[in-house]
């Protein structure tokens, strides 16, 4: 400890009362306390446990300690550390890897870390605020955090200063273990969402092969995860989206949430251009914005924008920031809670990228503040040609975030479910107080960067699993399909319902002369019109004399009479 640690004057003291005090605040909720006292505490744990096994006393000070503030709950305050690490560092263990790498169960996660043993797997200990009968088991204690903090969702938050904060987290992941239980209406919407995405990518990959298109193809769970928020936002009070995103699923995000016609979009894969860039004309189908007003299945309108996008592929984060403060005000929401920002990146452009940490800074500046912004991170793990571990520093490409205690929820993308809670959490802690919050989704690019490269020259090992892996939308139908959820024919008439729609499309597009860029920010200048010829000519009459601003521009530039400093 540090000389200026809050806890060391009380420590030299050795105050027992405080000490007691201490402790039992400590056990009761480890969160509580300062973390100097959490790791003090934890000390006399371990302390203890090498005495009882015959390990050298403590020094006699130490031990008054020890015995002052430790009676009875010596193994009691091992669990509790034990529940407390499990919380702070379990989405170490987390199945996140869609192809199925497997991460290590750190060691400071094992019964011997805090001076356990299997022996102990069947003694019963109150679990806190763990959402199990008290006492529990440790087995069962264990069981429990094992499945909320190390399935489909690795949640970080402890890094969060708030209490209140940690514990609404908790109380929302705890008692259904990052898994609620999703009725079968939800489950065949998720489905249905996967099947959109994924048809859709497949059929532009049969019928524009060598077309760069930046296809979703592996991440299609961004889907559902996104008509999650939409579905989610009138009973929170949430009126518009305004979502920013790069070129990876762009298309798929504006065929299938922003719901841009499918001969649009194929038109433009012609690449028939109007050559006049001042009518807004000639730019990649991959940067074009959008909007358009979605209907929830409760009978809500929602206003989503998708922004056009540069090739500085994470400028436009700072743009719908921009965009959000000023529909904000429009919309005369002090509150910032009924127009929220999402932000959707790629794994080596979040930290590579100085805009994106300049936007976290900016998060709660009175200036600035938004209310918070809604991140999600489609993580490739590979940045274009690169591995991770050259691509940044730090453990998750999402490190970033903790610069501003946001809370960050790594979810596995083969886990469609999974997706959809995390943004349901997501979207709510967003509302509750107002900050940013990522989502980070593990899953891979099945195809080259752009669909015109060949991923296998730099990643071979990588582009050999992925090559075997079924898509999102597999994976989740053969779920469905074992617990009944849907039928074999049910399923195939989403997909023929699909094509019926994008075949006619394909033809169509095929007769359009042209790209045409739609309007789509007409609504914002209704009662506007544009200025005529004769006004474009001819300088408007400004109300003001001639011979009156040259009276006002020589007094402005005439000093007063006096000292002249």
């Amino acid at each position: 400890m540090s000389p200026s640690d809050p806890a060391r004057p009380s420590l030299n003291g050795w105050n027992a009362a405080y000490l007691d005090a201490m402790h039992e605040q400590w056990r009761t909720d480890p969160d509580s306390v300062d973390p100097a006292w959490r790791s003090f505490f934890q000390g006399f744990d371990l302390g203890l446990a090498q005495a009882d096994s015959g390990a050298p006393a403590l020094p006699d000070a130490e031990a008054m300690a020890s015995h002052t503030a430790h009676t009875a709950h010596t193994a009691q305050g091992r669990v509790d550390s034990l529940i407390y690490h499990y919380r702070d560092i379990g989405h170490l263990h987390a199945k996140l890897d869609p192809l199925g790498s497997e991460r290590a169960k750190p060691s400071t996660l094992e019964l011997e870390s805090f001076g356990l043993s299997e022996a102990d797997l069947d003694q019963s200990f109150d679990p806190g605020h763990l959402p199990l009968n008290s006492p529990a088991t440790l087995r069962d204690i264990i069981a429990h955090l094992e499945s909320t903090y190390c399935g489909s969702i690795g949640a970080e938050y402890m890094h969060i200063q708030d209490r209140e904060r940690r514990r609404w987290l908790q109380q929302r992941m705890e008692p259904v273990q990052n898994q609620p239980p999703f009725d079968a209406e939800l489950r065949q919407r998720i489905l249905r969402d996967l099947v959109n995405a994924d048809v859709f990518e497949e059929f532009l990959h049969t019928r524009y092969r060598g077309k760069k298109r930046f296809g979703l193809d592996g991440g299609e769970s961004l889907i559902p995860m996104m008509v999650e928020l939409i579905e989610q936002a009138p009973g929170l009070g949430i009126e518009e989206f305004c979502i920013g995103m790069a070129h990876r699923g762009r298309l798929n995000v504006l065929t299938n949430i922003l719901e841009k016609s499918h001969d649009q979009i194929f038109t433009e894969f012609e690449e028939a251009w109007t050559e006049d860039f001042a009518e807004g004309g000639g730019d990649v189908k991959y940067h074009l914005g959008y909007s358009n007003t979605w209907r929830t299945a409760s009978g809500q309108d929602v206003h989503l924008s998708l922004s056009p996008n540069p090739s500085h592929l994470e400028f436009v984060s700072s743009v719908i920031l921009g965009r959000v403060r000023a529909k904000q005000r429009l919309r005369v929401d002090p509150d910032r809670i009924r127009v929220v920002p999402v932000a959707i990146h790629g794994d080596a452009a979040f930290p590579g990228q100085g805009v994106v940490a300049e936007c976290f800074n900016m998060m709660k500046l009175d200036g600035y503040d938004v209310g918070g912004t809604i991140h999600l991170v489609v993580n490739n793990q590979v940045g274009f040609t690169t591995d991770p571990h050259d691509t940044f520093s730090g453990r998750y490409c999402t490190d970033l975030a903790k610069m501003v205690e946001s809370p960050i929820l790594h979810v596995n993308g083969d886990d469609p479910e999974a997706c959809v809670f995390a943004a349901r959490l997501a979207l709510a802690y967003r509302q509750e107080f107002g900050t940013d919050v990522v989502i980070e989704m593990w899953c891979y690019r099945r195809h080259g960067h752009n669909e015109g490269d060949e991923p296998k020259f730099t990643q071979p090992k990588l582009y050999k699993a992925i090559a075997s892996h079924p898509s999102p939308r597999e994976t989740y139908l053969q779920k469905l399909l074992t617990d009944g959820t849907v039928t074999v024919e049910e399923a195939e008439a989403m997909k023929e319902e699909l094509l019926a729609q994008m075949e006619p499309g394909f033809e169509e597009s095929k007769t359009m002369a042209c790209s045409v860029v739609d309007d789509f920010l007409s609504e914002l200048w209704e009662g506007y019109r544009p200025a005529k010829a004769e006004e474009l000519t001819t300088s408007p009459k400004t109300g003001v004399a001639k011979k009156k601003l040259l009276e006002l521009g020589a007094k402005f530039n005439t000093l007063p009479e006096g000292p002249k400093f």
